[in-house]
């Protein structure tokens, strides 16, 4: 039996609109049929394709602004008016970032993630599609200046945002539209850290906190298009090399019960720093820019005098991954960056948290680890697998997902033979933050883009 023209017109709308039976809630097996199915998987595979594109391009420029950092650094090293010359770039660009966020689009300060967080739990409106030129080249000029801020966190909302586009072009739902932001976000991750699998368990402990089949279906469908429209520019390489490391022994358990205690605690500070750095810009007085460049001005200090301290900080994570350092030495790191990452974020310019986590939790791990060779030199643990710990266990117990720093910490180094003291270290660090009470970090986020959202009279009440 043929098919009429309009019954081909209304598969086709139903396949990639939805529109043969429209409902208020997702499609799912017991919703929509199974036409409209296919389309919004399409749909997903349409979002994570077109996310891993502009985060793929998105980090080569961020590489490409790095180079070109340290060379500034290199040709204006030693003279006074060299030092001037970076300070005013680093301040400029840190200014201008701030000022896009101020006067163009507000809804792209910092990470992103809190904001595509309440979007998927429908506590705010789709944000408008200038938040994309605004995130991408403010974030190009807040962390390519030097700002110790991650590309993850624009990644991520940036594919929010494309999903945001690719459901209204659909006509999907909101509901749809909610669980396709959710795997903009996941691809977005994906193609930050060349991780797709903590690109799609990150969305799901974290975002959307559930792990029902169709928003896993999605979030899956889309970290692994995002992954593979970015594996022509990174293939699959991991993010940092390590050495080969000894297997785990149970007599380094106490290292590893010390690397979690103190990442939990320093966690905790860390997610107390952040929310004190962002009530002090909220309530400053100061123009947004001049804060920035407030910040801008000692980021420039830094690229002139110690450019490898300045940026996201990854050469930093992959030496402490090395169990390179001496004690004095990565604990001032460590010190310098913890103070460094909560200003560049209160500068609310684009730029996310991860990669400066990593950074602080490496240095955590490869500061204990020294430690163990000072006392221990015969039985100590390998420094670099207690940097890879405390990589994890920092993450764990600011954004109280383990799993995903688990998986994070593997996919970011392809190494799988320190997990067992891994899960310890990361177990550890949560208990810890559990215990002070403290809550996820993009948790405190959420809450307060959704209160900065809210109407006024809303506030009020």
């Amino acid at each position: 039996m043929g098919i009429s023209s309009e019954q081909l017109r209304t598969w086709l709308r139903s396949t990639f609109t939805g529109w043969q039976k429209p409902t208020s809630h997702p499609v799912d097996n017991s919703g929509e049929g199974a036409e409209s199915l296919i389309g919004f998987v399409l749909a997903a595979a349409i979002v994570g394709g077109l996310t891993g594109l502009v985060a793929a391009t998105f980090r080569l420029l961020l590489d490409d602004a790095a180079d070109w950092r340290n060379s500034l650094a290199s040709w204006a090293h030693g003279t006074w008016w060299g030092l001037l010359i970076v300070v005013v770039v680093c301040a400029s660009c840190a200014a201008i970032a701030a000022a896009m966020v101020r006067r163009i689009e507000p809804h792209a300060e910092g990470s992103g993630i809190p904001r595509v967080e309440a979007l998927v739990a429908g506590r705010t409106e789709p944000s408008r599609m200038r938040i994309l030129p605004v995130k991408y080249a403010g974030g190009l000029l807040a962390i390519g200046s030097g700002l110790a801020l991650g590309r993850e966190g624009p990644s991520v909302q940036m594919g929010g945002s494309i999903a945001v586009l690719v459901a209204r072009i659909t006509r999907r739902s909101r509901a749809d539209m909610q669980v396709l932001a959710a795997g903009g976000a996941a691809a977005g991750l994906a193609t930050a850290f060349n991780a797709p699998i903590a690109g799609g368990v990150f969305v799901l402990e974290e975002l959307v906190k559930r792990f029902d089949p169709r928003t896993t279906v999605a979030t899956l469908i889309a970290s692994a298009s995002g992954f593979a429209a970015s594996y022509p520019f990174f293939h699959s390489h991991t993010d940092f090399h390590m050495e080969d490391l000894h297997e785990p022994h149970m007599i380094n358990a106490g290292w590893v019960l010390i690397v979690g205690v103190v990442a939990g605690l320093l966690g905790v500070l860390y997610n107390k720093a952040i929310m004190v750095g962002l009530h002090t810009a909220d309530t400053s007085r100061w123009p947004a820019e001049l804060r920035a460049a407030c910040v801008g001005i000692v980021v420039g200090i830094t690229v002139w005098s110690a450019p490898e301290l300045a940026g996201a900080g990854d050469n930093l994570t992959q030496k402490a991954l090395l169990g390179q350092g001496t004690i004095l030495a990565v604990l001032g790191i460590l010190a310098f960056r913890f103070l460094l990452g909560v200003a560049s974020y209160a500068a609310l310019t684009p730029g996310g948290l991860f990669a400066p986590m990593l950074v602080l939790g490496a240095d955590i791990g490869l500061i204990v680890g020294l430690i163990s060779h000072h006392l221990a030199p015969h039985s100590a643990p390998d420094a670099g697998a207690l940097a890879l710990i405390g990589m994890g266990a920092f993450f764990t117990a600011t954004v109280q997902a383990p799993v995903t720093g688990l998986v994070l910490a593997i996919e970011l180094t392809g190494t799988t033979n320190q997990l067992p003291p891994m899960i310890g270290g990361c177990a550890t660090a949560l208990l810890v933050a559990m215990a002070l009470r403290s809550r996820p970090i993009y948790d405190l986020l959420t809450e307060r883009t959704a209160a900065r959202s809210a109407p006024p009279s809303a506030v009020r009440r």
